[in-house]
Order: C-alpha cells, then sequence, then structure tokens
C-alpha cells in the first residue's frame, strides 16, 4: 500500500526526535492523526483546547530543548493556537505548528471555516508557508523544522486536509534532524575591549536572564572575580540563583529591592543573555556592556557603551583570562547583606500567622517550596502565582521554573503542565495556578484525567483578578470589573475525577499539600488567600504612591471604605504612602 504524505509526516516527525503531537482532531486534519493512529509509536496527546496544545507544546520545547509539535483543524481550530504560539515565539522555544487548512480548490470562496492561516500566524512565527501542491512535501516539512531547531522559534505549515491523503510522491522521510550547537563568540578585539571597560569599573553589577543558560559555573566565576553582585531577570532565576553566593535577587516590577539598588549602584553593568523589558529599572549613570546571542536585542532597552554578539556558554570562557582580580568587596558586600535582609522580611510574610484567615499567599508558596520534590517542575499563572513563585520557590539546579514570562498570558499555568508532565512522567509537576487563570482553560482539566497525567495543581483562590486589582489600585482607580464568583474549585476537580481539597484555615493546609502531593494521579489544592496582599515593587514611585492615595479616597467617597480598611490591616497601605 502507497504511503500518504501524512505517513510520510509521521516518519519524518519520529525521526527528529519528536515523541508525541499535542492537538484536538478535526476534518481537515483526519489524514494526519489517521497517520499517528496506524503508526502507534508517535503519541497523539489529546487535549481540549487548542490553545492548551500549543502551550504544552512550547512547555516540552522549553525543558528538552528539542523541538515540540501541535496541530490542529482549519479554521476555529488554528485561531485557538495562535495566543499559544506567541508565548512559544517570544519565548523563543522550537515548536512546529501544523496548521489543517480548508479544500485548495474553496481557498477565496468564503467556504465553511476559511481563514487565510499563513496571514494569521505570520506575526508568531519565523517561518510560515503553505503547502499549495503534493510535491512541496516533505521538503517544506524539513525546512520547517530546520527553522525552528536553528532558529529556536516557532514554525508553521499550513496544509490542505486533501494533500495529507494524497499519495506521497517522494516516500522517503526527512534524515533525522538534530538542533545545532554553534560555537558563538566576540572576536578577540571585541571580548579585550569589555575587558578594559569591566576592569576599570570600580562597582560592577551583573544583570544575567536566560542566556545564562548552560554557563553557571563561568558567571559564578565572573562574578568572583569582579567582585560582582548578580540581579537576575524572571527568566534567568531556574539557572542562576543556585549555588551563587553573587545572587541578589530579582529587579522589575515583581522583584526584590536589593537586586534594583544592586543596578541603580553601579558604575559599570554587564548584561548576560537578558532582555530584560522594563527601561525604569536600568542604572542611570553607569557604563553599560551587553552580551547576547542574539544581535537585534543589544541596545534596546537601555543605552550601551558595547554591545557584542555571542552565547554566554561561550564567551564567558573567552573573557575571564582578561578580567583582573578586584579586591574591593565593599559594592559585592552591601547588596548581598541587602538581599539577606530582604530575605528575612519574606520569611516573616510567610507564616501561617496563628491559624487567622484568610491565608497570606505568601506561606502557600513557601509550603509548596518546601514540600515539593527536589526536582519538581513548577508552572505558574501570570499575576500574583508568577509574584509568589518568582520569591518563594527555591532552584537548585534541578528544579525547573516554566511561565507565560514575556508574553504574560493567563491561564498558562495548567496547559504548560501538560506538557512538563506529558514529556517527563516521572518528574513531580506543580502547577500555581491563580483562580481566574484556572477558569479560562478549566475544560482541560479534563485532559489531565484523560491521559493520565499526575500533576498537581494549587489554586490561589482570591476570588479575584488581584494583579489587575493592584495596577487599579497604583493607578488611583477604583477596583472594577474583576471580582470573580467561584464556585467551590476543589469540588469541580472531583467531579472531574481529580483528588480535590479546598483549604480555608492555614493549620490545615500542610497536610493537605503533603497529601495531594503523595496521591499517585492529578490533585488540585484550592487555598482561599487574602485578597488584599500586596506584592510591592521594590521601588515606589510619586506617581504609584498618589494612584494609590486617589484609590483610597474615591473608594472611600463610593462606599467601598471596608476594602481600604482591609488593606490598612497589613501595614502595607501606610508603607506605600510613607
Amino acid at each position: 500500500m502507497a504511503k500518504t504524505i501524512a505517513d510520510v509526516m509521521v516518519e519524518s516527525l519520529k525521526n527528529a526526535g519528536v515523541k508525541r503531537v499535542y492537538g484536538l482532531p478535526g476534518d481537515s486534519l483526519n489524514g494526519f492523526t489517521d497517520a499517528i493512529r496506524k503508526d502507534a509509536a508517535l503519541e497523539w496527546a489529546h487535549v481540549r483546547n487548542e490553545e492548551v496544545a500549543a502551550f504544552a507544546a512550547g512547555a516540552e520545547a522549553h525543558l528538552t530543548g528539542s523541538l515540540a509539535v501541535c496541530a490542529a483543524s482549519c479554521g476555529p481550530g488554528n485561531l485557538h493556537l495562535i495566543n499559544g504560539l506567541f508565548d512559544c515565539h517570544r519565548s523563543r522555544v522550537p515548536v512546529l505548528a501544523i496548521a489543517a487548512h480548508i479544500p485548495r480548490v474553496e481557498i477565496g470562496s468564503g467556504y465553511f471555516q476559511e481563514t487565510h492561516p499563513q496571514n494569521l500566524f505570520k506575526e508568531c512565527s519565523d517561518y510560515c508557508e503553505m503547502v499549495s501542491i503534493p510535491e512541496q512535501m516533505p521538503r517544506m516539512l524539513e525546512i520547517a523544522m530546520r527553522s525552528a531547531v536553528s532558529r529556536s522559534s516557532v514554525s508553521v505549515i499550513v496544509v490542505p486536509g486533501e494533500i495529507f491523503l494524497h499519495d506521497a510522491l517522494d516516500d522517503n522521510p526527512i534524515l533525522p534532524i538534530r538542533t545545532p550547537q554553534p560555537l558563538l563568540r566576540p572576536n578577540d578585539e571585541e571580548l579585550r575591549e569589555a575587558a578594559n571597560h569591566l576592569n576599570a569599573g570600580k562597582r560592577v553589577t551583573i544583570l544575567a536572564g536566560a542566556g545564562c543558560k548552560g554557563a553557571h559555573d563561568d558567571l559564578i566565576a565572573t562574578a568572583a572575580k569582579l567582585k560582582a553582585p548578580i540581579v537576575h531577570a524572571l527568566r534567568g532565576k531556574e539557572y542562576i540563583e543556585y549555588d551563587n553566593p553573587y545572587n541578589v535577587g530579582l529587579t522589575g516590577l515583581i522583584g526584590f529591592s536589593s537586586g534594583y539598588h544592586a543596578m541603580e549602584d553601579c558604575d559599570t553593568l554587564l548584561m548576560l543573555g537578558t532582555d530584560f523589558p522594563y527601561q525604569q529599572f536600568f542604572p542611570t549613570k553607569a557604563t553599560v556592556l551587553q552580551i547576547d546571542a542574539r544581535g537585534e536585542q543589544l541596545g534596546r532597552r537601555t543605552p550601551i557603551h558595547l554591545g557584542l554578539v555571542g552565547t554566554i556558554q561561550h564567551t564567558l570562557p573567552a573573557l575571564l583570562p582578561l578580567l583582573n582580580q578586584k579586591t574591593d568587596a565593599a559594592h559585592l558586600e552591601t547588596h548581598v547583606n541587602d538581599f539577606k535582609k530582604v530575605c528575612e522580611g519574606l520569611e516573616d510574610l510567610a507564616q501561617p500567622d496563628n491559624n487567622r484567615t484568610p491565608i497570606h499567599p505568601q506561606y502557600v508558596a513557601r509550603l509548596i517550596d518546601q514540600l515539593a520534590a527536589e526536582d519538581a517542575i513548577f508552572t505558574c499563572d501570570v499575576g500574583t502565582p508568577t509574584v509568589w513563585a518568582a520569591r518563594y520557590l527555591t532552584m537548585n539546579g534541578q528544579r525547573r521554573l516554566l511561565g507565560s514570562f514575556v508574553h504574560g498570558s493567563m491561564a498558562s499555568a495548567v496547559p504548560q503542565a501538560i506538557g512538563a508532565q506529558a514529556s517527563h512522567r516521572t518528574r513531580q509537576v506543580v502547577a500555581l495556578a491563580g483562580d481566574g487563570g484556572l477558569a479560562m482553560m478549566l475544560g482541560d482539566l479534563l485532559t489531565l484525567r484523560q491521559l493520565k497525567l499526575p500533576i498537581k495543581i494549587v489554586v490561589f483562590n482570591n476570588s479575584s483578578l488581584a494583579f489587575v486589582e493592584l495596577e487599579m489600585k497604583a493607578a488611583g482607580i477604583v477596583n472594577y470589573g474583576t471580582a470573580l464568583d467561584n464556585p467551590n474549585l476543589a469540588n469541580l476537580a472531583t467531579a472531574a475525577g481529580l483528588h480535590g481539597v479546598r483549604v480555608e484555615q492555614p493549620n490545615d493546609l500542610e497536610d493537605a499539600l503533603r497529601t495531594a502531593f503523595q496521591v499517585p494521579g492529578p490533585a488540585l489544592v484550592e487555598v482561599i488567600v487574602n485578597r488584599q496582599e500586596l506584592s510591592m515593587p521594590p521601588s515606589v514611585t510619586f506617581e504609584q504612591a498618589k494612584g494609590f492615595s486617589l484609590w483610597a479616597a474615591k473608594s472611600v467617597l463610593s462606599g467601598r471604605g471596608d476594602e481600604v480598611l482591609d488593606l490598612a490591616k497589613t501595614n502595607i497601605l501606610q508603607r506605600i504612602l510613607k
């Protein structure tokens, strides 16, 4: 029996190391899913929403560094992929999306479910083309896969449904495709110039990001030579903060004052593998050097005195011999000590508070950190779950942390946990979900049941879009449209076949988490946390303080003074207005 184009596609994906395809079936995709059924070696990871398929594929690609695949049927199916693919594209992970299309003869006729996917996906991919005739396959598939792995980005191939079923004109599958690992570093003259700047600096600070993956030891050695505190961006947390005596924490909107001041006080800033986006947190008077594998990112966040193209993994070993050993450690010690004080303050907030309710979300995050496995994979929703994950989850070189840290999409925690658990069956996967985020993709709780994924979900239920409320307060706007009328989410989980438990008292939380982490299947722990808990930024601007004052006044005048009183009880409002 002759091979179809879909058959050759499946063989080619296997040769490229792909283990599964995340997706939702549909008529235009039937030829492809049938080829997966017949082959049986490639797993079909059936999800309930194509957006989840894209997020799950992105999580697998992030954790493995290898190509991951998602697929969707024509029209609405394709459209559901877009948000997840935007996250993959902006997070720079190698993902291939197979977007089925309407019959070729009907394109342009306003046919049922017609869209123009090759246009729709352009902005969230580095390669996006439509297979117009069978003769283009499997060559176009090879181009798409090589683009994804070489650029560590998203590729999309749009395939009209009948092409999947066409006899393969070339029935030889694509040969194995390996992820390239080029050696990329600046030339010797550029390195000497960088070393001259760093050697001249009296107070050097390092800002390190996700580009430092695989360069941990050289990063520490660089900080040791420069006596430099290391500030890290959120995506760099899992690669940087462990075994690091120079760590002074995060900066940015959810960062620490120690990280903020370590950058503001330096006279020389060395940026390593980071595209940290918030311009207001860069030093105002410092010599700035930036090293990044992507030249287009140099200088786009803050003015730089020298920009070098190279991977951190290959650049630091060549730079290190050119650096002079500094002996003045005053700058380093000041900010390391500041960081210790910050950590002490964080621990004070992460206490059960004599069993008072509602529960502090910091306490929830600290217990998760203490009870989770040494090699746990964590995912977190945007908003307050990201804040607590960033501040309380401890990385150790084995643990991993994923979130929609660049695209900033709600409802990413459970979808990314699906990809993490599907590709790492023996690892513990813990999702820190917000009540708003969980509700947005609630249907994919059923995916955990269907795929038998033992994911542990901890829901921070504050009956609100809490981070949005914080943004409103800071802007002087009375909270509106942010309240969530939630049912008992633990009961919903139980109805879906998960282990579900609701926790309202701090003293009940530890046992609930221990039990959930130990049950063999999926589990959901719903924790009722304080709606008024504020995640303080490292530096409160005058405009933000003014905004909080305006919010308090407007809330009282509109008959909502109870919210102001609730916040005042935390002593945080006084700190803001001080």
